[in-house]
């Protein structure tokens, strides 16, 4: 051990030393001694409060040179600077602080009661205020601030709340929003550790909590290598509908398509997106949906379709084995919505040449980001899941005309890759035990290439009399040959 328990006393002496005279690499090491110390478990467990309680009175000094000198933008209290020293000092106590609370409750209890958490947020606060980009003695101050607030917090409910009390929203907002990224990091580690389920539904009621929740999806964007904000999001952010609706009213566009990337990637075993989410971003499909016809015109702006693209495709993931989210196939006036919106791209496709047109030129699209990429076909794909095992939806994409409408466009394109699979998948789900759309498709007439090959593999097949096609079901004993 780098410190033998008998050196206690001395070493509270040395550390209550420092405050009574100018600041020295001498009172550097004394902290360094007391930081190495408290690595130990056994000294942890046995440091008395009045060692822990000496260095409130060195940080208090060191806040206010910090807080005077971020004022004036030179010199701290007395006429001293807050130079490299000072804020070596600062990040020194800081460590020593958040090694004492490491597996160790009592410590994090005293801290808390000696008003450490208060100092450090008031620290941390002042600088957060600073010019990080020019001094890295002052991003490593705010660096070990703030993992000393995440350590005191762990496993420890009123630490969570009280730190939560001092920062919450507008202190956390602008510990995110410095320039340091580590420090982004630590305060997205802060923010995570005192997230909880009343906090969720505080953060929820208050406008004012807006900002942060945004600036957190924003991080995800920016900074997709910061985990914490990625859990924050995931773990705390999206079971709640109410945060998640407010949140998306005030974001602008590329703000939305991250969130909605976030909904997306938690589509899988263990799903956290409630039913009040899904039903929600179904409704902002049904409202939002035509924006993407923009893009038949050069001078459109892409961003708002591109939230509608990122919306189908979380739409069709979520109507995809899924079985929390099928009840989306009854929700009012969805289906007919994706129904017309294919009929209105599609016809758009073929009045003029845009990016709804069909093309084979796979060289251009395959590195496209364009919103219409795949747009026609995950559209074709929703209407299938829709369908699926639903005879009302079924019937309505039939009065809807949609059924020739899906067969038109069973055909290569080069924007739309897959879309004849997605084509025959739909017909599938619209002809099962459905006798009335199995007729519509066998008085059609040929249109495309649906090959016949391709509906063998669903189980029909096409056969063509007096220029219209018959739709025949195959008798699975029978061969392929």
């Amino acid at each position: 051990m780098a410190l033998c328990l008998g050196n206690m006393t001395e070493l509270t002496a040395s550390i209550n030393d420092i405050i009574k005279e100018e600041f020295s690499l001498k009172d550097l090491r004394v902290l360094t001694s007391l930081t190495t110390a408290l690595r130990e478990q056994e000294y942890r467990d046995s440091v008395p409060e009045d060692v822990l309680a000496s260095l409130m009175p060195v940080l208090n000094r060191l806040a206010d040179e910090i807080e005077a000198g971020a004022g004036s933008g030179e010199a701290g209290a007395g006429g001293r600077q807050a130079g490299p020293l000072s804020l070596q000092m600062m990040a020194e106590c800081f460590r020593a602080q958040r090694n004492a609370c490491i597996q160790n409750t009592h410590n994090q209890n005293r801290l808390r009661e000696l008003g450490c958490l208060e100092l450090c947020v008031r620290v941390v606060g002042g600088l957060s205020q600073l010019n990080l980009d020019s001094t890295q003695a002052a991003s490593e101050a705010l660096r070990c601030g703030l993992q000393f607030l995440g350590n005191v917090a762990v496993g420890n409910q009123l630490c969570k709340d009280h730190i939560w009390n001092l920062c919450f929203p507008d202190k956390m907002l602008a510990l995110l929003s410095v320039t340091d990224s580590k420090a982004v990091g630590y305060a997205s580690m802060v923010l995570h550790g005192c997230l909880d389920q009343d906090k969720l539904q505080m953060m929820a009621q208050q406008q004012g909590s807006l900002p942060l929740a945004r600036r957190v999806i924003e991080l995800c964007r920016t900074h997709p290598d910061l985990d914490w904000t990625i859990l924050i999001a995931t773990q705390h952010f999206l079971k709640s509908p109410v945060l998640v609706e407010s949140m998306y009213a005030c974001m602008e566009p590329l703000e939305r398509v991250t969130l909605l990337q976030l909904v997306s990637a938690q589509l899988g075993d263990d799903c956290v997106i409630t039913s009040g989410v899904a039903r929600f971003l179904a409704t902002h499909f049904q409202e939002d949906g035509a924006a993407v016809l923009s893009l038949a015109t050069a001078s459109a702006d892409p961003q708002e379709a591109l939230v509608v693209s990122s919306l189908l495709d979380v739409l069709c993931e979520m109507t995809s084995d899924h079985k929390e989210f099928m009840f989306l196939q009854d929700q009012p006036g969805l289906l007919k919505t994706t129904v017309e919106l294919l009929h209105r791209v599609h016809q758009l496709g073929k009045t003029s040449r845009n990016v709804f047109t069909p093309t084979q030129d796979f060289s251009s699209s395959s590195s496209s980001s364009s919103p219409s990429i795949s747009f026609k076909a995950h559209l074709v794909r929703f209407i299938g899941n829709l369908s699926h095992h639903h005879t009302h939806n079924q019937n309505l994409v039939r009065d809807l005309e949609g059924i020739p409408l899906i067969l038109d466009n069973c055909s290569i394109d080069s924007n739309n890759p897959f879309i004849s699979q997605w084509v025959f998948f739909t017909l599938r789900n619209l002809l099962e035990q459905n006798p009335e759309n199995q007729e519509v498709v066998a008085a059609l007439e040929r249109r495309g290439p649906a090959d016949d090959s391709a509906l063998l593999n669903l189980g029909f097949q096409l056969e063509e009399r007096d220029g219209s096609l018959l739709l025949k079901r195959v008798n699975k004993d029978e061969g392929n040959d």
